[in-house]
């Protein structure tokens, strides 16, 4: 099926969430030096902001893909992984907001808990990643309107194609 939000003729989804998935994985890279650095004050600050942007690029990301899901026909294999793909990734950004809650009084010193959630956002969003990989490049979803939305998972070994 063929995205319904578009922007000269490439979907939107698509061209925005390569913002909240780098900004987001920046910031628990630069958590992660910032440790290794005794504490690095700077990095704390700086991966605090790039959580703020990476949630609201995320959702914003999820509007236009949401539009595309409501189109995705009911009862198919890319209807159910695409119901994963955006609840997990309802999940991610509850887990990135909740860290930046707990720094925002203290950016450049967060609690141990904020790290800790924002890894398990990064872990969580490399699954829905994968998810959202599979609806493009798998089942075709925003690509072509003949698409396999029933095309059997990438892992399965099986051919993506229809049986003829």
């Amino acid at each position: 099926m063929e995205a319904r939000a578009k922007l000269f003729g490439h979907p939107v989804h698509q061209m925005l969430i390569v913002f909240p998935l780098g900004l987001l994985a920046t910031a628990l890279f630069f958590d992660l030096i910032a440790l290794a650095m005794n504490r690095h004050q700077g990095l704390f600050t700086a991966s605090c902001y790039m959580i703020a942007a990476g949630i609201i690029g995320g959702l914003l990301a999820a509007v236009f893909g949401a539009i595309d899901f409501l189109k995705i026909p009911s009862g198919t294999r890319a209807k159910r992984v695409g119901r994963l793909h955006g609840g997990g990734n309802v999940i991610v950004v509850v887990l990135f907001a909740a860290s930046w809650w707990l720094r925002r009084g203290a950016p450049a010193d967060p609690p141990t808990l904020a790290i800790v959630l924002a890894a398990a956002g990064a872990g969580l969003a490399t699954f829905t990643g994968w998810l959202g990989g599979e609806l493009v490049d798998r089942l075709g979803v925003g690509v072509d309107d003949g698409a396999n939305l029933d095309a059997p998972s990438s892992l399965s070994g099986q051919p993506a194609g229809r049986s003829r």
